[in-house]
């Protein structure tokens, strides 16, 4: 683009924000953006709302117009307003399954907890930032010290040795690797108690909450809250033969005997995939603690899964969205490695052994088909649970400043039609992307005066 081009266009779009801060609507819409926290891609609804006595009939407040919903996405990369919501409520349900609150006891604080971390295997040797046990850098396989923004991290040191077949069908059977996990660490704790597996329900319970991080070269790996109750849940302690020490030893040995064996395939044969050798697993203390040992507490490990459940692939923006046809592989804003993952998985999608994976379909996510964070039933309170609580939160509030007290009979009936996604000029992204960047600065208490 011409300099002549760019001035004329800086020139246009200035002229538009111009023309949309004089509107007689601007503030109209300003309030509807600020209502959604400056979501990258809201939801446009027209229709109505309005609050009614049932037992009388009568209309209380309404509202008929148009509005905007937040698009919910998780990804920082996607939406960062609805990210930081999401990464809000991960933190305040992962907590809760860690210090009570929001319907858990508070007693989950004395419960055994752990921290554990299980990861892919190798497909092969790829760029690292490899450390000496006392943290000194390392030279890497290719004999280059890498920095942290080097774009070969995580990509083969051999691109045409890296089993990339391998790779996308441990991708896609991780979470039932993870199923088998939790079924055979169940059995292993029931065997250091000597107990028969069968019984280990009359005497306790685990629960976890995980979520998945891609790693830089393009798998994910497993950070998850493992929690022992006794018999009736949370409300009951587990017996004092449970120890964290225990706990972790369960975690590691039942990592090493879980496998998944794949179909057979004449194309790529049978593989027997399981958890790489890398596994942690570190006792949570609780956030009082003054155990000068601990190097993990509650409300930190909250943090954590929080900040891993709003990240991407890592393989940048060109995957968030599902790819429809193969040709539009060769256009993603990708490395080279991660397109031949897609590739494969796209390959491996159209083989009929392969059907029941869907690997097309998450072709994407690099053949990651599960959820990004799940819990056990019993682990905390649910997101829909959260919502819900926030949503009747603020009908609270509003039915305070109309003055009305008794809401036995209040009741709510919404009509509203979809009438598109995002916002319909630049001009108008433009400044819904400042104010979420200033709504988001003011939350992490890092806005400077003006």
């Amino acid at each position: 683009m011409t300099t002549a081009a760019l001035v004329s266009r800086l020139s246009t779009e200035d002229e538009r924000l111009t023309n949309l801060l004089r509107s007689n609507g601007y503030r109209s819409w300003r309030r509807k953006v600020e209502s959604v926290g400056g979501c990258a891609r809201p939801v446009r609804l027209i229709g109505s709302t309005r609050m009614e006595d049932a037992s009388v009939g009568v209309v209380l407040d309404g509202f008929e117009g148009s509005l905007l919903v937040p698009c919910g996405n998780r990804r920082e990369a996607v939406c960062e307003p609805c990210s930081a919501r999401y990464a809000s409520d991960t933190f305040h349900l992962v907590r809760a399954g860690l210090t009570g609150g929001k319907g858990v006891p508070e007693t989950v604080s004395g419960h055994v907890r752990v921290f554990a971390t299980l990861t892919a295997p190798s497909f092969g040797r790829v760029h690292n930032q490899p450390r000496t046990r006392s943290g000194k850098a390392r030279a890497c396989g290719c004999g280059e010290f890498h920095h942290d923004a080097d774009t070969r991290l995580g990509t083969p040191l051999d691109p045409a040795a890296y089993d990339y077949v391998g790779a996308v069908l441990w991708q896609a059977h991780c979470t039932e690797l993870w199923r088998r996990f939790t079924i055979t660490a169940a059995r292993h704790l029931a065997s250091a108690l000597g107990l028969r597996p069968a019984e280990l329900r009359e005497h306790l319970r685990i629960s976890y909450a995980k979520v998945a991080e891609y790693q830089r070269r393009g798998l994910v790996h497993f950070h998850a809250v493992i929690r022992v109750d006794g018999p009736d849940g949370p409300d009951t302690p587990a017996p004092a033969a449970v120890t964290p020490e225990l706990l972790c030893g369960v975690v590691r040995s039942a990592t090493a005997s879980v496998a998944v064996t794949t179909k057979d395939s004449d194309a790529v044969g049978t593989r027997t995939l399981t958890w790489g050798e890398q596994v942690d697993a570190e006792p949570i203390a609780a956030h009082d603690s003054d155990d000068p040992d601990a190097l993990l507490h509650d409300r930190r490990v909250a943090g954590y899964i929080a900040k891993y459940a709003t990240k991407g692939t890592g393989a940048t923006s060109g995957v968030d969205s599902r790819i429809k046809r193969e040709e539009a592989i060769d256009g993603l804003d990708v490395s080279a490695h991660h397109k031949a993952t897609i590739r494969t998985a796209w390959r491996l999608g159209g083989l009929p052994e392969f059907a029941a994976l869907n690997l097309r379909r998450w072709a994407h996510m690099l053949g990651f088909r599960g959820h990004f964070l799940t819990k056990s039933r019993r682990y905390s309170v649910t997101f829909t649970t959260l919502r819900t609580a926030r949503a009747q939160h603020r009908l609270a509030e509003h039915l305070d400043r109309l003055g009305i007290t008794d809401t036995t009979d209040v009741v709510v009936v919404n009509d509203w039609a979809m009438t598109g996604v995002g916002y319909r000029t630049d001009a108008e992204r433009e400044l819904a992307a400042a104010i979420a960047s200033r709504k988001l600065t003011r939350r992490t208490g890092q806005e400077t005066p003006a």
